[in-house]
């Protein structure tokens, strides 16, 4: 009996000590919920003025920005304003500038009008003066003609006189020995009497011919008609005489100008100029008479 009323004693205190343990819990999980929530709105509290806080400086930033934004317009209205005026003043300039340059470009036309009315009078003055001069010249040349003229004539009536005396003796110096002179000229003529060529001095050897032609002014038409004549003659020596001698040219001339003179060796004919009473012949060093 004792031993279950001990036990029951021993129930009875542990069931006191859990219902204790459990008021503790209660009350400490209500200590604990009330002190969360203290801190739940401790955290709302500081969420509200944080959320207030935020509020107030977007306020602050829309408003700064709008300060901003405005100040902003009124400095790119100040631009625009200066642009403007910039702009304004660089049309004017131009303008300015245009008109300048059409005034220049107009005072160089008037000044390049006179000045081309100047070059034509000068132009003008210059043709009649040229044609004046012209006009001496054709004159001196006319007259200048006509003594030439009487000189060639009186040179082709002298030729046998002043060229064939000692033109024997300068070709055999060369060692020609020429001893058939034609100094009178030699008409050569085709089967039916027609002249073909005439030659005004001819000069013979047993071995070669050589053809002069007399001019009072060789020219450079004069020197191709006695290439021509050669030739010609080349052929009526080889037709009707078979003759294979070698035939060579010459030209003398009273007044030789010195382009002819040079045209007439590079055709490979002698020069003979006249020299007071007598011809000189002209040979260059390196000069090789042609053959026909």
């Amino acid at each position: 009996m004792e031993t279950t009323a001990n036990q029951n004693l021993t129930l009875g205190e542990e069931l006191a000590q859990f219902i204790t343990s459990m008021k503790m819990l209660r009350e400490q999980h209500d200590e604990d919920h009330k002190k969360s929530m203290l801190e739940w709105e401790e955290i709302k509290k500081v969420q509200r003025e944080r959320t207030q806080e935020w509020e107030e400086a977007q306020k602050r930033r829309d408003l700064e920005w709008g300060e901003a934004q405005k100040r902003r317009e009124l400095e790119w209205e100040k631009a625009r304003e200066k642009r403007a005026l910039e702009e304004e003043k660089r049309v004017q300039e131009e303008e300015k500038a245009r008109e300048k340059r059409a005034q220049e470009w107009e005072k160089r036309a008037l000044e390049e009008e006179k000045a081309r009315e100047k070059r034509a009078l000068e132009e003008e003055r210059r043709d009649r003066k040229r044609e004046q001069d012209w006009e001496e010249i054709r004159k001196a040349q006319r007259e200048a003609d006509r003594k030439i003229g009487e000189l060639g004539g009186r040179f082709g009536e002298l030729a046998e006189h002043l060229v064939a005396p000692g033109i024997v003796e300068k070709f055999n110096k060369l060692g020609y020995h020429f001893f058939n002179v034609s100094p009178g000229g030699v008409v050569f003529k085709d089967d039916n009497g027609k002249a073909l060529t005439q030659v005004d001095i001819l000069l013979e050897n047993t071995n070669c011919i050589m053809a002069v032609e007399v001019k009072t002014s060789p020219k450079t038409k004069d020197i191709e008609h006695h290439v021509k004549r050669l030739e010609i003659i080349r052929e009526h020596r080889n037709k009707h005489h078979n003759d294979k001698k070698k035939i060579f040219g010459a030209i003398a001339g009273a007044v030789y100008g010195e382009i002819e003179k040079q045209e007439t060796i590079a055709a490979g004919f002698y020069v003979l100029e006249q020299s007071g009473d007598t011809m000189r012949m002209n040979i260059p060093d390196n000069f090789e008479p042609k053959e026909w």
